[in-house]
């Protein structure tokens, strides 16, 4: 069976488990021993010790190495091993097995090598990688075994880690899993490793699909140490993939003392699930207790953005940029000071503060971003009525793929959709449709753009048309139901579409605005306002203030209409659905 290793190397995941004892410490492992790659054997004994056959054979051996003989150069290393008995000569001999590009031939030279020394560790990992790497996964519970009773007991809970990357890489998942838990038994009844134990099990249930066998795992590892973080590492992975009956586990590890890295997974997560006052608490808490945490400076920044607190995002930017300037990395300092640029021009843009924008625009260096950068700098050229201009900017983007020149078509449909150009929009649109005519991302950016364009005929076609392939996709519901209520057309239809999209995603402040709007067309305007005060208190959007001034001032609570219209002026201008609003009720606010 022929097998395509890099010559003398193990793979990342083998040298995590060589290393594994450095693994959470610091986060990359030393390089171990048994990784090492010499150019050439280094017998323990020396050449004068040697009777002149054995140190011919070895000469040979290397020659024959050097010439990309490595059959043959094995097989004069593994005989020379086999005379001396030298366990350095053992290794060359599985390397040269490694370098032949054949698995078995290594596999029978670390076996080999086991056999003769058998304590050696070293010996041990060159055949649980091997085992892994030809796929004979159920024969490698026995060096696993002598794995982690060779493993120190302080260091394996971190080498757990290093076994479950190790084992998610092979095609039967399910066996791996089955493997691992069966090697692991007696550490998942102890109280030191059992928590570390039962998430390394219940992350390979996971990659093998079985998602409840996983939860299970992980309320194990968290009843045996509910401070562990462990437990709470493998709950967040189950949330990520749609578990959210994991979350009380998460809950439960953030009463004692949390890692503020984990604390941080946790608002990752809660943001993927759109739940993003739950991630702004947790976000406030790391830059309480550790202010020195830049991620969450950036993370908390982005969503006080776009929560339409440009101020409060400003600050929170002020306090990432100088923690950034101090990561040691180069490439990595650029991308996240890239980051908070581009987050402040786009702040100084919304603020009608060109000129800002464009102070923090020239601060960025970072050649990836062009698109990005080169965007921001158009929608200042199409603020000052130069929009053909600003069309050629984004257009003069050099890109080298398929996907990077979508994402400049993306830009420049987004540059005519704020422009206030939807017809242009919708037609630019239409190109990336046709060429992806069962993309359901597209489709729907599609849908919203015809809407918008008049052609609602279109846009109903197409929100119809992802629901079918995707009857999950409750943003197609919300953006259908909301068009009927917009339009005060079937309104009991579009009702019924707007809570199947909310029952899909519950508490998404933009379908409950949906909702409210509806309730609001059908003349509820008193169930209105009180859906609409839940949208706005999850989301400060212009779109829903607009709708719950409107609410607030047909309920004769004008006073508190125009606070609220003002804010959202302030923030937004330009607004669509704001300036309609006010001109289509005579409101001067």
């Amino acid at each position: 069976m022929q097998l395509h290793f890099r010559p003398l190397h193990l793979p990342l995941a083998l040298a995590l488990l060589l290393g594994s004892h450095a693994v959470l410490a610091q986060g990359r492992p030393a390089t171990p021993k048994a990784a090492a790659a010499p150019s050439a054997a280094q017998p323990e004994t020396s050449a004068e010790e040697l009777s002149a056959e054995l140190f011919y054979e070895i000469l040979v051996g290397e020659m024959a190495a050097g010439q990309g003989d490595m059959v043959n150069a094995m097989a004069l290393m593994l005989e020379a091993a086999r005379q001396s008995g030298s366990e350095q000569l053992y290794r060359r001999a599985t390397e040269l097995g490694l370098q032949s590009r054949s698995g078995d031939r290594a596999l029978s030279a670390a076996q080999e090598w086991k056999h003769a020394f058998p304590q050696s560790r070293d010996a041990n990992r060159y055949v649980l990688q091997l085992l892994l790497a030809l796929n004979r996964v159920s024969e490698s519970l026995q060096p696993l075994q002598q794995e982690i009773a060779f493993t120190p007991a302080a260091s394996k809970p971190a080498s757990f880690l290093a076994i479950a990357q190790l084992y998610s890489r092979v095609s039967d998942k399910s066996l791996a899993a089955a493997v691992v838990e069966q090697a692991l038994a007696k550490e998942l009844r102890k109280p030191d490793t059992g928590p570390a134990a039962w998430a390394t099990v219940g992350h390979l249930r996971i990659v093998a699909g079985q998602k409840e066998l996983a939860l299970d795992a992980a309320r194990k590892s968290h009843a045996m140490a509910p401070d562990n973080g462990a437990a709470a590492l493998l709950a967040l992975e189950l949330m990520e993939a749609d578990m959210p009956e994991a979350e009380p586990l998460v809950q439960g590890y953030l009463k004692h003392s949390p890692s503020a890295t984990i604390r941080m997974a946790y608002a990752r997560v809660l943001m993927g699930y759109e739940r993003n006052a739950q991630a702004r608490e947790q976000l406030e808490i790391i830059t309480n207790e550790n202010p020195e945490f830049a991620d969450a400076w950036l993370a908390l920044a982005g969503l006080q953005f776009q929560n339409g607190e440009p101020e409060a995002a400003q600050r929170s930017l002020d306090q990432f940029i100088p923690l950034a300037e101090k990561v040691p990395d180069d490439s990595t300092r650029q991308a996240v000071l890239t980051q908070a640029y581009l987050m402040h021009a786009s702040i100084a843009l919304q603020q009608r503060n060109d000129k800002a924008a464009s102070q923090w625009l020239d601060k960025i260096e970072d050649g990836h971003a062009i698109l990005n950068v080169q965007s921001l700098r158009a929608t200042i050229l199409a603020r000052q009525g130069q929009l053909p201009q600003a069309r050629a900017l984004i257009r003069a983007v050099p890109t080298r793929s398929p996907a990077q020149e979508k994402l400049k078509r993306r830009a420049e449909i987004q540059l005519l959709r704020d422009a206030g150009a939807p017809q242009e929009a919708y037609l630019l649109q239409r190109t990336l449709l046709d060429q992806s005519p069962e993309d359901n991302d597209i489709a729907y950016d599609t849908a919203i753009l015809a809407d918008k364009a008049g052609k609602y005929d279109t846009a109903e076609a197409l929100l119809r048309g992802v629901i079918e392939r995707q009857p999950t996709h409750h943003h197609a519901y919300n953006a259908l139901g909301y068009s009927l209520a917009e339009r005060g057309i079937r309104l009991d239809e579009a009702k019924t579409l707007i809570q199947k999209a909310l029952d899909l995603a519950p508490n998404d402040p933009f379908i409950l605005d949906s909702l409210g709007w509806v309730e609001f067309q059908q003349g509820r305007k008193t169930e209105a306002l009180a859906i609409l005060e839940k949208a706005y208190g999850l989301r400060n959007d212009v779109d829903i203030a607009a709708h719950l001034g409107e609410v607030l001032w047909q309920l004769g609570d004008k006073t508190r209409a125009r606070t609220i219209w003002q804010q959202a002026l302030a923030r937004d201008p330009q607004n669509d659905t704001l300036r309609a609003t006010l001109k289509r009720l005579g409101v001067r606010p």
